[in-house]
């Protein structure tokens, strides 16, 4: 006898359907959702026996899922999915475990080229702390297979991940070479650290003057320690020699870069993430050999975006793979995590007082905001601080008065420190600020620097949902780890690696870290139509977990296993 029935003929199965649910207590939830116009004819995937968290609020818990063409067909009693099951349909029984929708991460470097070709001086991925001499000895091995004049570059440094307990100095990189200008790069992305023959090279001495926008900073005698900040790297960034490829070799490592990202992605349950810019062609070539594992909302910057205000290319164009999202974050002030985000009050204990680094004036920020918003264009700007929240803002609001458009969405990058003033303009704006999720966890070491008043308004996750703001996840990889549980973890608890707890006000429940790191993410990209949540219909984005993040220890979200990554119906990662 055919078990394939009618969406008609499904719906009239209702004793056995009814029966299943009840003998699940946990499932709160409405027997069976359908996709409009659905038939479970050659369905080509049955998920059964799960604690499935959809994130749908019509159907909030589920047992079981069948998916059809790459999209959630029908979500409900393992019973009742089971009668949609044909000849051909695969079957996963999921025997007990937790299933969520794929998780979205709203701010990627996505940076796989370097993990696969430069010096780690740091762990890009978890907490491990390091000691200066393993990191003079990795750029020393460099050195000696690097002309002399040419750069020795280290990268994911982390300056409180150390066991040393302290910063790395110009001493300690003189120790690399004499010969070779040497940098490390924070891994935040907004400090450097050089030896004295880049110092030499670009001509910078102690009597250097700061420059706009950023720092040369100093010991206590007033000697230049190596440490540049911002804007001030400019000067560096202009000596030297670095290594060349041709064309062919760059791009063939852009395509293994592009393709080894995709792999780690997935692999810590990310079906969806925002890059920032990078090789849209590597991307497109891994896509056609099929190495593309996860969904890309494209942000672009440089020639790309260009590109698209003369060729009127709006937010939105693409497909379910690959699609322009909003631009790159255009950076506005410096960084949280390197203590140089532009705040209205001083950091505490440095002399001469310092407020960070602002990087653009506002009428600058002004007329590229206005461009952007005029071509259709999604905006996203890099502010943390207070201050340059409110430049971007400022910039926005001008532009939606000059060429008012609906459902803009402009979108603010990390949107560290509020205050009520700002939670109300961004409420107005309908702006999707994209903060910290793993910082909480993996920076927490760098909190006493602020002090817990202003944590209490830093990564305010509760605030902004409680303000009805559709505030998304973003890990800011390479600055933080992009493990999506890690986040949660801190996001749900506020308690770092070192136990310590800061801004607990601002904590989330499990199922509000869960949905802005799902259905919030893809609202921030305009996707939430197609996916975000386990509804017929969307896109069949989905994780397997080994436990349920709901119920295991808080402190222990983040050891919690991946065991199967699923994109549109098909397995990109198995434990």
């Amino acid at each position: 006898m055919s078990t394939h029935r009618s969406r008609r003929e499904f719906f009239g199965l209702t004793g056995a359907g009814v029966a299943g649910l009840a003998a699940a207590p946990w499932l709160r939830a409405t027997p069976v959702a359908f996709a409009p116009g659905a038939d479970g004819a050659d369905a080509d995937l049955l998920v059964i026996n799960a604690k499935v968290y959809t994130v749908d609020a019509a159907m909030p818990r589920a047992e079981a899922f069948v998916v059809k063409g790459a999209r959630f067909l029908a979500v409900g009693s393992t019973a009742d999915m089971k009668a949609l099951a044909g000849k051909s349909t695969q079957t996963l029984d999921a025997k007990g475990m937790t299933i969520v929708p794929g998780f979205t991460d709203c701010h990627n470097h996505a940076g796989g080229t370097t993990l696969l070709y430069d010096v780690l001086v740091g762990n890009p991925f978890e907490v491990e702390f390091v000691t200066i001499k393993s990191i003079v000895e990795k750029l020393r091995a460099k050195a000696k297979d690097t002309p002399p004049g040419t750069w020795v570059e280290g990268y994911f440094f982390d300056d409180t991940k150390v066991q040393d307990k302290r910063e790395l100095n110009v001493h300690d990189l003189d120790e690399v070479s004499k010969d070779h200008p040497v940098v490390v790069q924070h891994r935040g992305g907004h400090t450097s650290y050089y030896n004295s023959k880049a110092l030499e090279m670009a001509g910078i001495t102690k009597q250097t003057p700061n420059t706009a926008g950023g720092t040369y900073d100093r010991d206590e005698l007033g000697d230049l320690n190596g440490r540049v900040t911002d804007q001030a790297r400019g000067a560096l960034n202009r000596i030297g020699k670095r290594q060349t490829f041709t064309p062919e070799q760059r791009q063939q490592r852009e395509r293994d870069g592009a393709a080894f990202i995709s792999k780690q992605f997935v692999r810590y349950g990310l079906t969806s993430v925002h890059h920032e810019g990078g090789s849209l062609s590597a991307l497109q070539q891994i896509r056609a050999r099929g190495e593309l594992l996860h969904r890309v909302s494209y942000e672009a910057n440089g020639q790309v975006l260009e590109s698209m205000i003369t060729s009127g290319i709006a937010t939105g164009f693409g497909d379910e793979w690959i699609k322009f999202g909003a631009t790159s974050e255009h950076t506005v002030a410096g960084s949280f995590s390197e203590r140089t985000m532009a705040m209205s009050g001083p950091y505490s204990g440095m002399d001469p007082k310092y407020r960070g680094n602002i990087t653009e004036t506002q009428d600058d920020l002004n007329k590229w905001v206005e461009r952007v918003h005029r071509a259709g264009i999604q905006v996203n700007c890099h502010a943390n601080g207070d201050v340059a929240i409110d430049m971007m803002l400022t910039a926005v609001e001008r532009a939606q008065k000059l060429a008012p458009r609906a459902d803009a969405r402009p979108k603010i990058t990390h949107c560290t420190l509020i205050n009520d003033g700002l939670i109300r303009r961004i409420a107005a704006l309908g702006a999707v600020p994209a903060p910290f999720t793993s910082y909480a966890y993996y920076n927490a070491d760098k909190f006493h620097f602020y002090g817990e008043e202003l944590m209490k308004r830093c990564m305010a996750f509760r605030t902004f949902l409680d303000a009805g703001i559709h505030v998304a996840a973003g890990s800011d990889f390479s600055p933080g780890p992009f493990a999506p549980l890690m986040g949660i973890q801190g996001m749900v608890t506020r308690t770092g690696w070192n136990g310590e707890t800061w801004g607990a006000n601002q904590r989330v429940s499990v199922d509000e870290a869960l949905r802005i790191n799902t259905l919030n993410g893809a609202y921030a990209s305009r996707e939430e139509a197609i996916k975000g949540s386990i509804t017929p219909g969307k896109l069949a984005d989905f994780v397997v977990l080994a436990d349920d993040l709901h119920t295991v220890d808080a402190g222990k979200i983040k050891d919690i296993q991946i065991v199967r990554t699923v994109v549109g119906g098909a397995t990109v990662y198995q434990a």
